[in-house]
């Protein structure tokens, strides 16, 4: 089994400028980190130049994995289209390598048919935009009964069917991964982990939301260990990225040391 390698995305310290945030992954002994395009007053909301990001990161000795992320990427539009350019763009020229892709997510576009078409449309469309930039596609679906795209084996065909595996990776996200109740792995196909845990006791698994993903620890119920432990005896071989996104993790004053506790636990648990 290989052993895990851990990433940082800056929504476990959202409040922190991009320098500090840098400074913090090293800190931790990280050395890739996920940026952010939906973070106010940080790069790239703030309109940081993307070669700025690049010196920043080649400061800190830091390999930036991906831009987080283009939204609602399966409904292919004109305005999507250009969206896609700018961020493709910006990934290039910081020194990205990959751009993160997330599903719509609010009920439409949910019926087999449509789902399937608007995936492989969207794929193709975006193929030839990563390849000329040297960007990886990382497909990343989401559990949430009301997305449309909920299965990694529907993203997987679609990529299979396309003969796109040199463009296109998986999102394995921990907490998707359970709200899904899919029980296959695609390990030769994921290009990134995502991770946070639940620890709310009272929360039913079709309520759970983004507000509930703290830092995995002892009483997480989403079997962080248990997956991780399967990808990494299965092969994968590539990064582990925290992604918390609840409040209370974002209000912590000293997110280092939190971080490095749920480093120690993790570590300790595979």
């Amino acid at each position: 089994m290989s052993s895990i390698r851990f990433a940082l995305n800056h929504m476990c310290a959202p409040s922190l400028g991009l320098e500090s945030f840098f400074a913090a992954a090293k800190q931790l002994g990280i050395e890739s980190v996920e940026i952010r395009n939906d973070l106010a007053g940080n790069a790239i909301l703030d309109g940081t130049p993307a070669a700025t990001v690049r010196e920043l990161a080649a400061r800190h000795g830091l390999a930036i994995i991906s831009i987080n992320a283009l939204q609602r990427f399966n409904e292919w539009t004109e305005e999507r289209a250009r969206e896609a350019a700018e961020l493709i763009g910006y990934a290039r020229d910081c020194g990205a390598r990959a751009l993160v892709l997330v599903p719509v997510n609010d009920g439409s576009g949910r019926e087999p048919e449509a789902r399937r078409a608007n995936l492989r449309k969207a794929l193709s469309a975006l193929k030839p935009m990563l390849e000329a930039a040297g960007i990886v596609g990382l497909v990343e679906p989401l559990g949430f009964e009301i997305c449309s795209l909920r299965l990694k084996s529907e993203a997987a065909d679609a990529i299979e069917e396309l003969g796109a595996k040199a463009t296109f990776c998986l999102v394995h996200d921990t907490f998707h991964h359970h709200l899904a109740g899919e029980p296959a792995i695609f390990p030769e196909l994921t290009g990134l982990v995502h991770i946070s845990g639940v620890s709310d006791p009272a929360v039913s698994v079709a309520d759970m939301r983004d507000p509930h993903r703290v830092l995995v620890d002892a009483s997480d119920r989403l079997d962080n260990v248990g997956q991780l432990r399967a990808l990494l005896s299965a092969g994968y071989a590539g990064p582990a990225s925290f992604e918390a996104f609840a409040p209370e993790v974002h209000a912590l004053k000293d997110p280092v040391a939190a971080i490095k506790e749920s480093m120690a636990y993790i570590t300790g648990q595979l």
